[in-house]
Protein backbone atom coordinates (compact mmCIF):
# COMPACT_ATOMS: atom_id res chain seq x y z
CA UNK A 1 0.00 0.00 0.00
CA UNK A 2 1.19 3.21 -0.41
CA UNK A 3 2.49 5.06 2.06
CA UNK A 4 0.71 8.50 1.09
CA UNK A 5 -2.68 6.80 0.62
CA UNK A 6 -5.31 7.25 3.90
CA UNK A 7 -6.01 4.11 5.76
CA UNK A 8 -9.77 3.95 7.56
CA UNK A 9 -10.30 1.81 10.45
CA UNK A 10 -14.05 2.69 10.55
CA UNK A 11 -16.94 3.11 7.73
CA UNK A 12 -17.30 6.63 9.76
CA UNK A 13 -13.85 7.42 8.89
CA UNK A 14 -13.95 6.61 5.50
CA UNK A 15 -17.15 8.95 4.58
CA UNK A 16 -15.39 11.78 6.24
CA UNK A 17 -13.16 12.06 3.91
CA UNK A 18 -15.15 13.36 1.11
CA UNK A 19 -17.01 16.55 0.23
CA UNK A 20 -20.44 17.27 1.61
CA UNK A 21 -22.83 16.22 -1.28
CA UNK A 22 -20.78 12.82 -1.54
CA UNK A 23 -21.15 12.29 2.13
CA UNK A 24 -24.67 12.56 1.48
CA UNK A 25 -24.65 10.00 -0.97
CA UNK A 26 -22.67 7.58 1.27
CA UNK A 27 -24.64 8.16 4.09
CA UNK A 28 -27.63 7.14 2.00
CA UNK A 29 -26.00 4.20 1.13
CA UNK A 30 -24.72 2.94 4.32
CA UNK A 31 -28.86 3.68 5.61
CA UNK A 32 -29.64 1.34 2.42
CA UNK A 33 -28.00 -0.99 3.47
CA UNK A 34 -28.40 -1.29 7.13
CA UNK A 35 -31.73 -1.81 6.55
CA UNK A 36 -31.46 -4.20 4.16
CA UNK A 37 -29.24 -6.39 6.13
CA UNK A 38 -30.01 -5.15 10.00
CA UNK A 39 -27.94 -8.29 11.43
CA UNK A 40 -24.91 -7.60 9.29
CA UNK A 41 -21.70 -5.65 10.58
CA UNK A 42 -19.76 -2.93 9.30
CA UNK A 43 -16.16 -2.92 8.62
CA UNK A 44 -13.73 -1.59 6.45
CA UNK A 45 -12.36 -4.36 3.78
CA UNK A 46 -10.19 -3.55 1.00
CA UNK A 47 -10.63 -0.21 2.51
CA UNK A 48 -13.76 0.75 1.75
CA UNK A 49 -16.73 0.08 3.58
CA UNK A 50 -18.28 -3.49 4.03
CA UNK A 51 -21.05 -4.75 5.97
CA UNK A 52 -20.45 -8.96 6.48
CA UNK A 53 -22.98 -11.60 7.58
CA UNK A 54 -21.28 -14.64 7.11
CA UNK A 55 -18.46 -13.72 5.57
CA UNK A 56 -18.95 -10.04 3.09
CA UNK A 57 -21.82 -9.06 2.21
CA UNK A 58 -21.43 -5.84 0.13
CA UNK A 59 -18.72 -2.84 0.03
CA UNK A 60 -19.64 0.34 -1.56
CA UNK A 61 -16.85 3.13 -2.58
CA UNK A 62 -16.82 6.94 -3.39
CA UNK A 63 -15.14 7.49 -6.65
CA UNK A 64 -14.83 10.96 -8.98
CA UNK A 65 -17.76 10.35 -10.42
CA UNK A 66 -20.02 7.23 -9.56
CA UNK A 67 -20.56 5.11 -6.18
CA UNK A 68 -19.11 1.85 -6.99
CA UNK A 69 -21.00 -1.06 -5.49
CA UNK A 70 -20.05 -4.64 -5.14
CA UNK A 71 -22.59 -6.83 -4.52
CA UNK A 72 -20.18 -9.65 -5.69
CA UNK A 73 -21.10 -11.65 -8.80
CA UNK A 74 -24.14 -13.43 -7.65
CA UNK A 75 -26.00 -10.48 -6.90
CA UNK A 76 -24.86 -8.65 -10.11
CA UNK A 77 -26.47 -11.87 -11.86
CA UNK A 78 -29.74 -12.14 -10.25
CA UNK A 79 -30.04 -8.21 -10.70
CA UNK A 80 -28.63 -8.36 -14.04
CA UNK A 81 -32.15 -6.96 -16.23
CA UNK A 82 -32.50 -4.34 -13.74
CA UNK A 83 -28.87 -3.59 -13.63
CA UNK A 84 -28.41 -3.17 -17.53
CA UNK A 85 -29.17 0.92 -16.96
CA UNK A 86 -25.90 1.00 -15.24
CA UNK A 87 -22.04 0.84 -16.19
CA UNK A 88 -20.87 -2.63 -14.02
CA UNK A 89 -18.73 -5.35 -14.35
CA UNK A 90 -18.76 -8.95 -12.99
CA UNK A 91 -18.94 -8.07 -9.36
CA UNK A 92 -19.49 -4.27 -9.31
CA UNK A 93 -21.92 -1.48 -10.36
CA UNK A 94 -21.28 2.05 -11.19
CA UNK A 95 -23.96 4.45 -9.84
CA UNK A 96 -23.53 8.06 -11.25
CA UNK A 97 -23.19 11.07 -8.67
CA UNK A 98 -25.50 13.14 -11.31
CA UNK A 99 -28.49 10.70 -10.82
CA UNK A 100 -30.44 9.78 -8.12
CA UNK A 101 -29.38 5.85 -6.23
CA UNK A 102 -31.64 3.28 -7.19
CA UNK A 103 -32.91 2.64 -3.08
CA UNK A 104 -34.93 -0.32 -4.02
CA UNK A 105 -32.73 -1.68 -6.32
CA UNK A 106 -30.16 -1.98 -3.69
CA UNK A 107 -32.58 -3.24 -1.12
CA UNK A 108 -33.37 -5.90 -3.34
CA UNK A 109 -29.57 -6.53 -4.05
CA UNK A 110 -28.45 -6.37 -0.45
CA UNK A 111 -31.93 -8.84 0.24
CA UNK A 112 -30.79 -11.28 -1.56
CA UNK A 113 -26.66 -11.57 -0.96
CA UNK A 114 -28.30 -11.53 3.11
CA UNK A 115 -30.85 -14.98 1.94
CA UNK A 116 -27.33 -16.48 -0.47
CA UNK A 117 -24.96 -15.93 2.87
CA UNK A 118 -27.30 -17.14 5.09
CA UNK A 119 -28.07 -20.37 3.29
CA UNK A 120 -24.71 -20.83 2.68
CA UNK A 121 -23.78 -20.65 6.47
CA UNK A 122 -26.64 -23.18 6.48
CA UNK A 123 -25.19 -25.43 4.29
CA UNK A 124 -21.96 -25.50 5.47
CA UNK A 125 -22.85 -26.05 9.08
CA UNK A 126 -25.36 -29.24 8.21
CA UNK A 127 -22.34 -30.68 6.09
CA UNK A 128 -19.97 -30.44 9.39
CA UNK A 129 -22.80 -32.77 11.27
Amino acid sequence: MDSNQMTFETIDEYIAGFPPEIQELLHAMRKIIKEAAPEATEKISYQMPTFALHGNLVHFAAYKNHIGFYPAPSGIEAFKAELCAYKGAKGSIQLPLDKPLPYALISKIVAFRVAENIKKAQEKRSKKK
